[in-house]
């Protein structure tokens, strides 16, 4: 078994605890009968898929929570990245219903005042844990096409539903992104204090022709998501 496995192990059946400092390097490194250089990679390597914590000048600590990768440059939904980090997605509190568009949302979805959207809530859990708040809008002409269109989107992915079941392939999205508190209905759903700190991302997505047809609004809990993106070099700037 290597070391990496091995500690994973110890994290899993409770040996290191959630939120429990490990022993000092030399120490584990002698328990575990392996070198320094070959513990430390192991640990990064937890560290990096968010199992452990390393505090500067205090040590390292198993993490209160599993965090989730999600790489931003990536278009692919909650659900996926819970999955891909080999968890359990999950759903809680899920409602959708219809309303006349807001002005804020009419501008972001290019509809008239007092057009239908459809509202789509929920509470994304991987493995049971509640990890993003979610409010999803569309223009009212698009579920108009197909009954039961709300349903579907409150057990599967909203692409999914978007691409299968309404022949709508979302080309490009736009996002935007921004610590802020959460307020007391967030809060409530998410199973947190209020104003605890949220990464909020809001994104306008557009077909293949270029009109926007989702503007979603997600709450993220702060430590339950590592973010990545790629960046270009200086190189490809005006590429």
């Amino acid at each position: 078994m290597s070391v990496q496995s091995e500690l994973s192990q110890r994290i899993d059946e409770g040996v290191f605890p959630a939120g429990a400092r490990l022993p000092s390097e030399p120490l584990l490194a002698t328990q575990l009968g392996v070198s320094r250089a070959t513990l430390r990679e192991a640990l990064r390597s937890l560290e990096s898929e968010g199992r452990l914590r390393r505090t500067w000048g205090s040590g390292t600590y198993v993490a209160e929570r599993r965090r989730l990768p999600n790489s931003l440059d990536l278009n692919f939904g909650v659900t996926e990245a819970i999955r891909a980090a080999g968890m359990e997605p999950g759903t809680q509190h899920a409602q959708h219903w219809l309303e006349p568009v807001s002005s804020g949302e009419a501008l972001r979805l290019g509809l008239e005042p007092g057009q239908d959207v459809l509202i789509v809530e929920r509470v994304r859990t991987a493995d049971g844990t509640a990890v993003v708040f979610s409010r999803d809008i569309l223009p009212g002409w698009i579920v108009g096409t197909k009954a039961g269109a709300g349903d579907a989107m409150l057990r599967r992915s909203i692409y999914d539903v978007l691409e299968k079941d309404l022949g709508i392939v979302i080309d490009h999205g736009v996002a935007s992104f921004r610590p802020v508190r959460a307020d007391g209905t967030v809060a409530q759903r998410l199973g947190i204090r209020r104003g605890e700190m949220l990464l909020a991302i809001w994104q306008i997505d557009y077909d293949e022709e270029d009109r926007p047809i989702l503007s979603s609004h997600e709450y993220h809990i702060a430590d339950a998501f590592d973010f990545s993106v790629v960046r270009r070099g200086p190189g490809r700037r005006f590429s």
